[in-house]
Formats: C-alpha cells, structure tokens, sequence
C-alpha cells in the first residue's frame, strides 16, 4: 500500500490523521497510561525520600504535592496553546509560531530525544518483568532470567516492536490496549496502598511504620538547594506523560477543547493517585535506611518489590499479591512504552509536514490512518539506542532518568514561555486571559528553568550519581546525567543546522511562519459573536500572518479580540521586522 503525505500548507487537523476517534475518556486514560504510575513510583519513591544532601524523609508526600504545580501550570498552557492551534506537532508548531523556527525545532527535538531516551528504561523495566512475572507460576529459572542482561534486553526489543506493531495499527486500536493495561495498574495501585494503610490504622504494621500526619504534604521546611531541589528533579518525572493527550489532539472529538481538558484531568488524577500511594508507602515501609525502609539504598530501584514481601506475607496469597504487583509494573512500563511511540510519531509527523524534516515522515497510511516512517521510525530508533546503553553498561540506564528530568524541563517550561508570547499582544483583555494565558504558563516555564538550570549544574558533578560498586558513573569525566541530557540537546542543534543548509524553507518561516493570536479567520457564520478560543467556537480559529501570506482564497481576517476586519497586511511579524518574508510570486 502507498501512504500518502500532506501538503505543509494543508490546515493543523487535516495531516491525514483519523479524526474524531477518540473522546475525553480515552484521552485521559492515554495521557495517564503514558507517565507509568506503578513503574514510576516503583523507581522513583527512594530517590524522592533520599532527596539530595539531606533527606526528604515523610516530607516526601510534600515533594509530590510540591512537583505537581508546574505540571499544572504548563497543563494550562497546554490547553490555551491548543485552543489556538490543535496541532499535533505540540510544543514544536506552538514555540515555531511564538518564537520563531529554530526555537520552535528544538522544542520539537526536546520531545523526540526525551522520548526516545526513556524508551530504554521502559524497555528494559518491561523485560525484567516479564520474566518475573512469567517466572511466579512456578518457574524459578525464568525468574532468574530477570537478572541477565542479555535475556532482559532481547525481551525489551520485543516490547518495543510489540508496542511499535499496535501504534502502526491504529490510534483506537492503541486506545482500547490502554484501557485494559490502565484499568489493571490503577487496581493494582490502589489495592496496595489500601491494603498498606488498613494494616497501619489496625497496628498489624511494622515496628517502624508510621501514622500519616497531614504536615508530611509540607516541604517547606526543608532546605531548598541540599533536599527540595534534587528531590523536584526526580518526582517531575513521575508526572511526565500527560501531554500525550494533547499531541493526539488531531485525532479527538472537538479537537480545540478535548485534548486540553484531557491533560488538566490527567494531572489531578495523578496527583491524587500519586498523593495515596506515596502516603501509603511511607507510613508503613517508614524511611529508615535499614529493612524495608525507603531510604535504603538498596529499596531504590524499586520499593514496591522490596515492601511487597513483607506487606503480603510469604504464604500463598502473598505470593499470588507480589505477582500480581509485578504484573502491574510489567502493564505500566508496557503501556507507556506504547504512549511514549504515539506522541513521538505525531511530533515527527507535524515537523514532517511543515518541512522541518524530510517530508517521508509525513507519510501516512491509507488504512490505518496513523502515521507510517514516523512509527516505524521511531520503534527503530528507540531499539538502537537501547542496544547501544546497554552495550555500553547497564549502569548507564540509571543515568537517563536524570537526562530526561532535563529534557522534561525544556520542552514543558519553553511551551511555558511560549504560551505567554503568544498570547502577548491579547493578554491583558480580561482577567481570565492574565491568568491561565500570562501568569500560569510564566511561573510554570520560570520553576521549569529553575530545575533545568540547578541540575544541569548538580548531574555534571562526577560523583552525583555512583553505580552498584560505588563507582562514579561518568562521560568524560562529567556526571553521566549532563552529558546525556545536555548532549542529546546538542545533537538536535547539529541535526538542525545540517537540515537548514539542506531545505532552508522551514528556517525561513515559509513553511511554518511567526505569529501571535492578533489575527484570525473570520468565524462563521459571518457575524456570529464567537470570541477566539472559546468553548463557543464550534471549529478552532485558523490563525492568520499578519502579511496574510496563509489566508486562503476569499477568506476574511479579523482581529480575534474585537472580530473587526483587517484590510490591510501588515510585516511579518510587525514587532520583528528583520525575519525573512515570504516573497510574492
């Protein structure tokens, strides 16, 4: 079969995409699916209560309390950016039209790389587990497999062309796989946190175990540089994900309000899902650096394996109960291992389409209607690099997780900086816009660069992150996580100057040119009050540049805040006068 590439002048909605296959539930549960709840708590909870210099401790509850605000605030400017443009392309096309081409490249890179780096984690979580699980029926010498490397890596290549096969096939196809392995976690999730605390409350806990106590969601009584900053840097992973749900905005009913909504409900539940566990988990595990404590050390990697035992008992239903545990971390790093292809393909996709990179990515397929190069791309790309990490060492794996908190923090604080320079020229026409379009978005961008700064700088340290052996983990003599999170950012940079002096057009704003919200398409029907951007639009606006060089044929522009008719162009943009126009034929 011949996909199919749409044009980079074809309207954001019309890539070729299958329109309105998926409603607000759906959405939610694939922006959800995609942050791994069980397999992030699973590996992130230690290093949350360890903190940095001086331990968290039970404040740890606080520090995921504390992660979720700029994870709401940029959810916010998700969902203003995403009345403008529902564009699948996200914080590419977004940062492209607020700040210009180059900026808007490397916002689209931040997302592949960040994407593709995590894919090794996944992979290799969901081939340690499909062992384990595989192996609790009875079967000691497939367990065991869960510790050989070669084993673990061969399984995780599986996964990912398992996940790679169901994103190809369809995006309701990709939606109904995730319905079952969400449903499954979430289950799981709350059964062990239920199951914690009723043993807590009832005195049949441990020695060590604790009563929650409503101070535990206050952080602010730790040091911010020595506790609260490092502990931020590994619980804003946790929520990574939810903008999953926007990048399939194409793909949604009512695309301009669906797809935001979506993500602002994945972050509440998250947060509340994440708040009962974490409270669950410190109560009775305790934060002690001995036993089953959270801040041993050895709990690190994964602290529901290591309370499982001792919170089921060793009998034969404790044995089912960890099995069924370790099921739940298989589904979730599954699971987001599918999440993470999708909104990497729709990135690429986008970027395809409006010439950013080459145009084969924007190809589509005529059955499926999911995108074909950047699937089947992206599944490849993640398998090498995979194979590559752990060929090199195992240990490095551990490294990536820091590198991602980087990426993280660029691409969801620049969408951030992003919102409000979009939005600049029309930001103080109401209350409502100061807020969620100028004020949200900059303190959530502002917090963003804060961790993104403080730890490029920490991560570059040699002795800040120590493999099994006690042996730095370092390129070059720099901390593994800088060089990894700051060099595949630099990679993107080479990768884009060598795409400008290939195809220059993008660069050149012809393709994907400069704009704010000043200028819109005239609503219809013609004179119809439907202020830009509102829940009373019926179809998102179209937005216009000023020197109209993407009005279509008989088309009206209007101002968006007042609806008046523009007559004339105007330069593009007109605050920049020195970026290229587009040349009339």
């Amino acid at each position: 079969m011949t996909s199919t590439s749409p044009s980079a002048t074809d309207e954001a909605g019309n890539k070729g995409l299958k329109g309105g296959a998926l409603g607000l539930v759906s959405s939610v549960v694939v922006g959800v699916a995609s942050t791994a709840p069980a397999y992030s708590l699973a590996a992130s909870l230690g290093f949350i209560v360890v903190g940095g210099t001086l331990a968290a401790g039970v404040k740890a509850p606080g520090i995921v309390l504390l992660a979720f605000i700029p994870m709401y605030l940029i959810a916010v400017a998700y969902q203003e950016l995403n009345k403008a443009e529902p564009d699948c392309g996200t914080t590419f096309t977004w940062a492209a039209r607020a700040f210009g081409p180059i900026t808007g490249w490397l916002g689209g890179w931040g997302i592949v790389i960040a994407d593709v780096i995590v894919m090794s984690n996944l992979a290799q979580i969901a081939g340690s587990y499909s062992y384990t699980f595989i192996g609790g029926f009875g079967l000691p010498g497939v367990a065991a497999l869960a510790t050989n490397n070669v084993a673990v890596t061969i399984a995780g290549l599986i996964w990912i062309a398992l996940m790679t096969w169901i994103c190809y096939r369809g995006i309701e196809v990709s939606a109904r796989v995730q319905y079952v392995l969400l449903a499954f976690e979430v289950v799981i999730l709350i059964f062990f946190a239920a199951f914690a605390l009723v043993k807590v409350y009832t005195g049949n806990a441990e020695p060590y175990s604790l009563i929650p106590q409503w101070s535990w969601f206050n952080p602010f009584t730790l040091d911010f540089g020595q506790t609260i900053a490092p502990a931020l840097l590994t619980a804003i992973f946790i929520y990574w994900g939810w903008d999953t749900a926007v990048s399939i905005n194409e793909e949604t009913k009512n695309p301009e309000k669906t797809p935001g909504r979506a993500a602002i409900i994945s972050t509440l539940l998250l947060l509340a899902t994440y708040a009962l566990v974490t409270v669950a988990t410190v109560a009775f595990a305790g934060v002690g650096e001995k036993g089953i404590g959270l801040a041993n050390p050895a709990n690190s990697s994964d602290v529901f394996s290591a309370i499982g035992p001792t919170l089921f008992g060793s009998g034969p239903v404790g044995a089912i109960l960890m099995t069924l545990l370790g099921f739940s971390i298989l589904t979730s790093a599954s699971a987001s291992t599918q999440t993470t292809i999708l909104p990497t393909a729709r990135t690429t996709l986008s970027m395809a389409v409006y010439k950013a990179i080459p145009e084969k990515f924007a190809r589509i397929h005529p059955k499926f209607l999911t995108p074909t190069w950047s699937t089947i791309g992206m599944g490849i790309v993640s398998a090498a690099f995979y194979l590559v990490f752990t060929a090199i060492s195992v240990s490095l794996l551990n490294a990536l997780i820091g590198s991602i908190g980087l990426m993280i923090a660029f691409y969801y604080g620049l969408t951030g900086f992003a919102c409000v320079w979009y939005y600049r020229r029309t930001l103080f026409t109401s209350f409502r816009h100061a807020i969620m379009r100028g004020l949200f978005p900059l303190v959530g961008g502002l917090m963003l660069l804060g961790v993104f700064i403080y730890g490029t700088y920490n991560f570059a340290q040699p002795d800040w992150l120590t493999d099994d052996q006690g042996k730095n983990v370092t390129i070059f003599g720099i901390g593994a996580e800088a060089v990894v999170g700051i060099g595949g950012i630099l990679i993107g940079v080479v990768l884009m100057i060598i795409w400008r002096l290939i195809r220059p057009d993008y660069f050149k704003g012809l393709t994907l040119p400069r704009q704010s919200d000043d200028i819109i398409l005239e609503p219809e029907p013609v004179g119809a009050e439907r202020p830009f951007g509102t829940a009373a639009a019926r179809l998102p606006a179209t937005v216009i540049a000023p020197d109209f060089s993407n009005l279509p044929e008989g088309q009206t522009p209007v101002n968006a805040d007042t609806l008046e008719v523009v007559d004339e162009p105007a330069d593009l943009p007109p605050a920049d006068p020195d970026l290229p126009r587009k040349e009339s034929e």
